[in-house]
């Protein structure tokens, strides 16, 4: 197998791989701050030291070209140089949520024939008794123990990070192409258990230089990476980050006053969360001389209430409403100078993609029409793993040009848009959350948009349950905001002068607590529908 000079991690220009970006801003600013996670803190020149330390223990190892690594453990240090450095080592990165439970993670470890796991040492004695259905694992990298003696999983070595990273260096690193495989993330299906999306160092530089162009992110910006790293969004705050030479700042946060106080310490720049974050970090007590330039969303529609709120409390820092799916990470965008004139459209396409409306035949949609959004361009993903049935519905070939193959793939999202005259996109549902009711077909989002705007609640979801006479009826699942009374029948009259009779939910239903998330921390349509899904056919009290 060809390979590359040993130690030669710096061959390739910056723009090819995406580890290369680490390297490259090592280069030209060495003692440049790059990764903070509380006390620690590494500069550029460090932290490529760190992924070349993980590169060489993984090779060390005998990781092949392309076999994967898989990282499960929350934001720090070793988390971030076990991503890197297996990607620099010729291998393939599989971050997996923090979040999950021992059975979930032991599905992805076997469903991707993972190599190598980076964890902690704690998480390992939760994971060790459930590895045995993981006959690809050869070694396990514990983080962390404070010395104490480490789990043994039969068939597989265990080493402490220290002793990994101990090994003597010499084994050159597999040679790869910006085609290959760098990443596998793994995401919620709509059915089924969750499906690897395979990502190539080609996905992830084209995006995190498409999204620090139009966001203007520059060496001088600190973002804040508060996501999952599992999650396509929360990876971006990195690659972004290190693609201009910019810092990261690491949180696992607890509560949403954590992430003020970080803003606050480290005088954050950029802040990226998703809508059920926003709606919690709105109403806290910003500063005046808040350092936020930029505030962006992706993972669903922020509210209106919510956004106007933030642009109260941080007049200074710009809004950016996007849209992205991991089959492409990033779509669409919009820019905060058309906020006020459109605030509820999802933009136009990002730099370097096409993003088209379809009808079902492949036909593009007139202005107003609603059809499925489908991108085109160098961030559509190379598919899913191990699942070419899958792949084979959503990714499907982009018509050539007259006299060549058609060998482009583009992605066929699932989701239903529309644009308007001047090409700005405006999402009307998830093809597979749309509600149909009495010969209609409802957006959920168009009826918590309502619900939302009535300012008595925090939270909410409407979603469609099988109704005997209606074939699907609206319920709407909601938390009141703190502090206020509020009935069902309140709610609901609230909503009426606001949505045609066919909308009205036919039931809605207050809980205390918020609303479940799934471990992308939005809210769990697939759960709250099984919790509810025979409230019209059991029998009433």
């Amino acid at each position: 197998m060809d390979r590359i000079p040993a130690r030669a991690y710096h061959s390739y220009p910056m723009s090819d791989l995406i580890h290369e970006f680490i390297f490259a801003s090592a280069r030209r600013a060495p003692a440049a701050e790059a990764l903070v996670h509380g006390q620690r803190r590494l500069d550029y020149a460090a932290l490529a030291q760190a992924v070349r330390g993980a590169a060489d223990a993984l090779l060390a190892a005998g990781l092949a070209r392309g076999e994967r690594v898989a990282v499960y453990m929350e934001k720090n240090v070793e988390n971030v140089a076990a991503m890197f450095g297996a990607a620099a080592a010729g291998g393939v990165f599989v971050p997996i949520n923090p979040l999950l439970k021992p059975e979930q993670v032991a599905y992805i470890l076997a469903d991707c024939d993972v190599r190598v796991l980076v964890t902690s040492a704690d998480r390992l004695r939760l994971l060790a008794p459930g590895l045995a259905p993981c006959p690809g694992l050869a070694m396990v990298i514990a983080v962390g123990g404070a010395g104490a003696a480490l789990p043994e999983v039969p068939g597989v070595s265990v080493l402490g990070w220290d002793s990994a990273l101990a090994a003597p260096p010499g084994v050159a690193p597999h040679r790869v192409i910006d085609g290959d495989m760098a990443a596998i993330l793994y995401t919620s299906g709509s059915t089924g258990k969750p499906k690897g999306v395979v990502l190539s160092h080609r996905n992830l530089v084209a995006g995190a230089v498409s999204v620090a162009g139009y966001l203007e992110n520059t060496a001088d910006d600190r973002i804040l990476a508060v996501l999952p790293l599992s999650f396509d969004y929360g990876l971006s705050q990195l690659t972004t980050a290190f693609h201009v030479g910019a810092t990261a700042v690491l949180l696992n946060h607890l509560l949403a006053r954590d992430v003020l106080k970080a803003v606050v310490a480290e005088r954050i720049t950029g802040l990226a969360a998703v809508p059920p974050l926003w709606l919690q970090v709105a109403p806290l007590d910003w500063p005046a001389d808040c350092t936020l330039r930029y505030l962006t969303n992706s993972g669903g529609a922020m509210q209106r209430p919510t956004l106007d709120a933030l642009r109260r409390a941080l007049p200074n820092a710009r809004p950016y409403l996007m849209y992205g799916l991991t089959e492409a990470f990033r779509s669409t965008y919009l820019p905060p100078d058309q906020l006020d004139r459109r605030p509820d459209s999802m933009g136009k396409a990002i730099p370097n993609a096409e993003v088209l409306v379809l009808r079902p035949d492949g036909s593009e949609c007139d202005a107003g029409e609603p059809g499925e959004l489908v991108h085109r361009g160098a961030l559509v993903s190379l598919g899913y793993w191990n699942d070419p049935a899958k792949t084979a519905e959503r990714f499907k070939p982009y018509p050539a040009a007259p006299g060549l193959a058609p060998t482009e793939m583009a992605v066929w999202s699932g989701d239903t848009v529309r644009r308007d005259d001047e090409g700005y996109l405006y999402f009307i549902s998830r093809n597979d959350e749309m509600i149909k009711t009495s010969g209609y077909r409802v957006s959920p989002s168009e009826v918590e948009e309502v619900v939302y705007a009535r300012g008595r609640v925090a939270e909410a979801a409407a979603i469609g349950v099988g109704h005997p006479a209606l074939g699907q009826a609206i319920v709407v699942i909601a938390q009141a905001r703190p502090g206020l009374a509020l009935t069902a029948a309140e709610l609901l009259a609230a909503c009426k002068p606001h949505l045609p009779a066919y909308m009205l939910p036919q039931r809605v239903v207050l809980v205390e607590d918020s609303l479940p998330r799934n471990p992308n921390g939005k809210i769990d349509r697939k759960l709250l529908g099984l919790l509810y899904a025979t409230v019209f056919t059991e029998p009433q009290p």
